[in-house]
């Protein structure tokens, strides 16, 4: 494996056009595959051998939600000619709901494979022990964005302490939305039930999601909402917002549960129920475990390339 770097934050895009004419033009490659990530690089239209399109995600209306609105503008001009910038292009989506936003955008189904994400589940494993944390404890583990709507998670926690439901919960992670996050917090009155680490390790993670009594994952939109997955393989079940990418990783009612999303009142309801019933929480652990069991990356890469020499063969792919 080589890894080229070239470019930075903002003009990639522009970069790597310019270094693939320049350097790695000179290498033949079977195939290549652009990873769309928040800007395409629109390699249709200057690359003509055999490609791939990978898709975790779109941002859409969301990208108004966290970035200014000269860059969310453009994030959401440029998504606009991607159907007809990439017809015919075979395309992996990560998730049911990125095929299903594809196809409403314009891309034709026929071009999209669904291949999900893994978990490693030699490492993100249950408590060999089952202990959890000795107080009801929420945890909330990611980036700190605004567009992650993590505000919605500590109001469900001040409903919770007005009616009387004790837990605490620990939001674990960096980004510059944590300032805004810790003055709610503080005025929410919730000092001494929230807790804001910052950075975890691999390690620390790990001991969070199996000694948490429920994860919870309040984004409008994800490409598939891999925490949840891990918190998953962990035993611990997950309540999430009923969103794309998060509905695909949480099966309501057998591995967590989903709430409309925003709604922080029905988000304290169904964080109550598992918080007080031991039988509730073990079932849906249990069911989360075996969920997850199904996503190893194992599977993920053997189905890729698979995917990949169907493209050299041409084989269409259609919506697995």
């Amino acid at each position: 494996m080589h890894v080229h770097r070239t470019g930075g934050r903002y003009d990639f895009s522009v970069a790597a056009p310019r270094y693939f004419r320049s350097v790695l033009s000179r290498e033949r490659f079977d195939l290549v595959v652009e990873d769309l990530n928040k800007v395409p690089l629109f390699t249709p239209l200057w690359y003509r051998g055999p490609l791939v399109l990978l898709v975790h995600h779109l941002f859409g209306a969301t990208a108004f939600q966290e970035a200014n609105p000269v860059l969310a503008g453009a994030t959401w001009l440029l998504e606009r000619p991607l159907p007809r910038a990439y017809r015919g292009v075979p395309t992996e989506a990560v998730s049911a709901s990125t095929a299903q936003d594809l196809a409403q955008r314009g891309f034709r189904r026929e071009d999209i494979t669904i291949i999900e994400n893994g978990v490693d589940l030699g490492f993100f494993t249950p408590d060999p022990a089952g202990e959890r944390f000795p107080e009801p404890t929420m945890l909330y583990l990611g980036r700190l964005k605004k567009y992650k709507r993590v505000e919605v998670i500590l109001r469900a926690v001040a409903r919770l302490r007005d009616e009387g439901v004790p837990g605490r919960l620990i939001i674990g992670g960096m980004g510059d939305h944590a300032g805004s996050l810790r003055r709610l917090r503080d005025e929410l009155g919730l000092q001494d039930r929230v807790d804001m680490p910052g950075f975890v390790t691999e390690e620390e993670k790990r001991r969070l999601f199996r000694r948490a009594w429920v994860h919870v994952f309040t984004s409008p939109k994800e490409g598939w909402g891999i925490s949840n997955l891990e918190a998953a393989a962990c035993g611990t079940p997950t309540v999430a917002s009923d969103s794309p990418g998060l509905r695909d990783s949480v099966v309501d009612g057998e591995t967590g549960f989903l709430v409309p999303h925003g709604d922080a009142v029905a988000l304290a309801q169904r964080l109550r129920a598992i918080l007080e019933d031991g039988a509730l929480r073990q079932r849906l652990g249990a069911g989360a475990r075996a969920f997850a069991a199904r996503f190893t990356w194992d599977r993920a890469a053997d189905e890729t390339e698979a995917h990949l020499e169907r493209v050299l063969r041409g084989i269409p792919a259609g919506v697995a």
